[in-house]
C-alpha cells in the first residue's frame, strides 16, 4: 500500500473511533445527586464528568455551586425544579418568573440547558395537579426571557397500569387523568416525556417472572413477543410501554428521554452486586451506542441518564445507597466504559 494511502487510512478510522465515541457519549449522561455529607466539591464533580468524557447531566435543583460549576463546560444540563416549589409555580405566574430570573437567566449565556424539569415522580399524588400549570409558567417565563429552553416533567413508570405486553402499554387510572393533558402539551410543543426507567425493580419486585439475563441486556434469544415484535432486554420494553400508553393518552409523537436508569452494586443480597451492576451499565451504555432505539421506535438513539454519579450516604440504607458509579472519593466503584 502506499504510504501516502496508509496514513490516510488511519487518520479515517481513527476519526470514525473519535465519532462513535462522541455519539455514545453525546446519547448517555449521569444524574448529579447531592444526598450525601462526604461529596466532592461541585467544581471536582464537573471536572470528574468531563474527564470522562460525559456531555450531559441532570440536577435534581438549580444548586448554585453546580450552577456556577457548569458554566462554560459544554456539558448539556437537565435542571430540575424541587417538588415542593411546584403548587406555587403553578399556581403563582410570578414565582416562576422568578424561579427563571434567579436560577436560569445569571447562566443562560455560560451553560448549555437541555431541558426543564417540572417536578420529580410525583405523577400519581397530592402534588400531580400543579406540575402542568407549573410546565406552562415555566415555560411563560422563559419565553419571556427569550430563552428557548423545553419544559417537561419527569416521572416513573408507576404512572402505568398496564407495562405488559409493550404494545398494551396503558397509564393507570390514578395517573390517566393527568398524563393525558401533559402528553397532549408535549405533543403540541414536542417536546419529550423524562421517565426513570429501572429494569432493576422490576426484576427485584418479581424474580420470579423476570429473567436476569432480560433485566441485564445478556439474553441471546427472543424473550418477549409482542405481535410482530421481539425483545431481548427490559429496557426496551419498558421504554415502549411508555410509548404505548403515551399514544393513547393523545401523544403519538411524544419522545421518551430516560433521565434516570441504573443497577445498584450492594443492598439487596445477589440481586444487587458490583458484577450486576458493572454488567447492566456497560451492557447499556453499549446497547445505546448501536443508536437502533426500541422495537417500537427504531433508528433513533434513546437519550439516556445513568443514575447516578455517586454513592450517597444520606438516602435510606440500602439499595438507594448504593447506586452511583463513583465512591465520594471519585474511585470507581466498578470499571465503567463510556466509549465503546
Amino acid at each position: 500500500m502506499d504510504p501516502r494511502l496508509f496514513v490516510c487510512v488511519c487518520v479515517f478510522v481513527h476519526f470514525i473511533s473519535q465519532f462513535n465515541s462522541f455519539s455514545v457519549a453525546q446519547s448517555v449522561g449521569v444524574n448529579y445527586g447531592m444526598k450525601g455529607n462526604n461529596l466532592p466539591t461541585a467544581d471536582q464533580v464537573i471536572a470528574l464528568v468531563k474527564s470522562k468524557n460525559i456531555t450531559r447531566i441532570r440536577l435534581f435543583d438549580p444548586n448554585p455551586d453546580a450552577l456556577k460549576a457548569l458554566q462554560g463546560s459544554g456539558v448539556e444540563t437537565i435542571l430540575g425544579t424541587l417538588n415542593e416549589d411546584l403548587p406555587k409555580l403553578g399556581s403563582d405566574p410570578s414565582f416562576a418568573t422568578n424561579w427563571v430570573n434567579t436560577n436560569v437567566v445569571p447562566h443562560a449565556n455560560s451553560v448549555v440547558f437541555r431541558y426543564v424539569s417540572a417536578g420529580n415522580e410525583v405523577i400519581p399524588g397530592d402534588l400531580a395537579a400543579n406540575v402542568l400549570p407549573a410546565m406552562k409558567n415555566l415555560d411563560s417565563a422563559l419565553k419571556a426571557a427569550k430563552l428557548s429552553i423545553p419544559v417537561s416533567t419527569c416521572v416513573a413508570t408507576q404512572v402505568l397500569g398496564v407495562s405488559y405486553p409493550p404494545s398494551q402499554g396503558a397509564f393507570s387510572e390514578a395517573a390517566s387523568s393527568i398524563m393525558a393533558p401533559i402528553a397532549a402539551y408535549l405533543e403540541a410543543n414536542k417536546i419529550p416525556l423524562l421517565v426513570n426507567v429501572y429494569p432493576y425493580f422490576a426484576y427485584a419486585g418479581s424474580p420470579g417472572d423476570v429473567r436476569l439475563d432480560y433485566a441485564l441486556f445478556t439474553a441471546k434469544d427472543v424473550v418477549v413477543k409482542d405481535g410482530g415484535l421481539a425483545y431481548y432486554n427490559l429496557f426496551d420494553a419498558i421504554v415502549d410501554s411508555v410509548y404505548s400508553a403515551l399514544e393513547k393518552a393523545g401523544g403519538p409523537s411524544v419522545e421518551v428521554v430516560v433521565a434516570e436508569t441504573g443497577w445498584p452494586s450492594a443492598g439487596n443480597g445477589n440481586m444487587a452486586t458490583i458484577s450486576n451492576a458493572e454488567t447492566y451499565n456497560n451492557n447499556l451504555i453499549a446497547h445505546l451506542s448501536q443508536s437502533t432505539g426500541t422495537p417500537k421506535r427504531p433508528g433513533k438513539a434513546i437519550e439516556t441518564y445513568m443514575f447516578a454519579i455517586f454513592n450517597e450516604n444520606l438516602k435510606p440504607a440500602g439499595t438507594e445507597q448504593n447506586f452511583g458509579l463513583y465512591q465520594p472519593d471519585m474511585t470507581a466503584v466498578y470499571p465503567v466504559n463510556f466509549s465503546p
